[in-house]
């Protein structure tokens, strides 16, 4: 969904009271409305994500992915490490993202 979805397509996988902290430190959005906001300015973005790694243990996932996309007239790429927790209905309760602003550089 990152890749080519749209806000709504993203937050269909998100539970009604979920939370997304992106980046860790930084803004906690809580419930789908906050989510689908965020979300919203990815969508306008012309991006390609790539998953990188992911491992998963019960309800909980920890994956690295990139992400590249156009910033004016130049590209740039975000290597970030996120968390995710799940409830039994596979639905992200909780989204986490590691990464520093230095992290996003020239593709």
């Amino acid at each position: 969904m990152l890749s080519s979805g749209s806000a709504d397509d993203i937050v269909a996988l998100f539970a009604d009271d979920a939370t997304v902290e992106d980046p860790v430190g930084g803004e906690v959005r809580v419930g789908r409305q906050a989510i689908r906001t965020f979300f919203g300015d990815l969508e306008k973005l012309n991006r390609r994500v790539e998953l990188d790694m992911l491992r998963v243990a019960g309800l909980e996932a920890a994956f690295v992915f990139t992400i590249t996309f156009d910033a004016g007239d130049s590209q740039m790429r975000l290597q970030p490490v996120d968390t995710a927790v799940f409830d039994e209905k596979g639905k992200i309760t909780s989204l986490r993202s590691y990464f520093a602003p230095s992290d996003v550089t020239a593709a």
